[in-house]
């Protein structure tokens, strides 16, 4: 898969991408990750990328002529392969596992980082197949949000991961939040590793963990249980967190 990311801090893109499951995953030829700086092709003596907002008003925009050259560049380094445009955006749709799945299994994927007051809406309209954001906030650029989308993307290609099932059990991934993980040592001054763990009883321990991910995702995001049909083992599963749950807390309250 390749990435190309259009940003006026290509070392920083550059960096990120350099790392950890990313690094490795072009390491391992599975992915690669070029920037783009529109200053390269500015035409100007001083490299000119933004200007004044039409209609006054504070902050610069991006501006159409170099940007779009950069995007034009990074189509022409795809070799070929139909490539997919993306501004991030606080504006865009929020992005989620479901959506990094999808992205995942394109060839070329363009990102549009924005800086100052955005791109020139007209370049939008023009260039880009949508918008995406990580969440509801405003960062100075689009570098960190491309990063994210990096870093989420190049840990599903195939090989990326030693281990494939690690992408299988991270939260989001079947529409849960994840489950509590432990190491050696078994007993430590912080607490003990729950005894279902230790038993070797695999069929134990994966509805221990089906149990502590539901009971995860009712406490801390109710709103993704919404979206979703429990069958009938989730639904006893969630109960009984639940009675175990609210027992616990009860247990803990002081007496009048």
């Amino acid at each position: 898969m390749r990435i190309d990311v259009i940003t006026l801090f290509p070392d920083f893109v550059r960096s990120c991408a350099a790392v950890g499951v990313v690094g490795r995953a072009q390491e391992r030829e599975l992915l690669s990750v070029t920037a783009w700086n529109p200053r390269d092709f500015a035409t100007d003596s001083y490299r000119t990328v933004d200007g004044r907002t039409c209609g006054g008003g504070p902050g610069m925009v991006m501006l159409i002529a170099p940007t779009r050259e950069a995007i034009v560049a990074a189509r022409k380094a795809g070799s070929g392969s139909k490539s997919r445009t993306i501004y991030l955006s606080p504006q865009g749709s929020r992005l989620t596992q479901a959506k990094v799945a999808e992205l995942a299994r394109e060839d070329h994927l363009i990102l549009l980082c924005g800086r100052y007051e955005g791109v020139d809406e007209r370049l939008i309209a023009a260039e880009v197949d949508e918008e995406i954001s990580i969440g509801d906030y405003v960062l100075s650029g689009g570098e960190l949000g491309a990063a994210v989308l990096i870093d989420a993307i190049g840990r599903l290609q195939d090989g990326a991961l030693n281990d494939a099932a690690s992408a299988e059990q991270d939260s989001f991934s079947d529409g849960l939040l994840d489950c509590p993980h432990y190491a050696r040592p078994m007993v430590d001054e912080l607490g003990a590793v729950p005894d279902v763990l230790q038993s070797g009883n695999h069929a134990m321990i994966r509805r221990w963990r089906l149990k502590q991910s539901l009971g995860r995702t009712w406490l801390r995001r109710p709103d993704l249980l919404a979206r979703r049909e429990l069958g009938s083992q989730a639904r006893t599963l969630l109960e009984e967190f639940r009675r175990e749950w609210l027992a616990a807390r009860a247990g803990d309250k002081p007496e009048a």
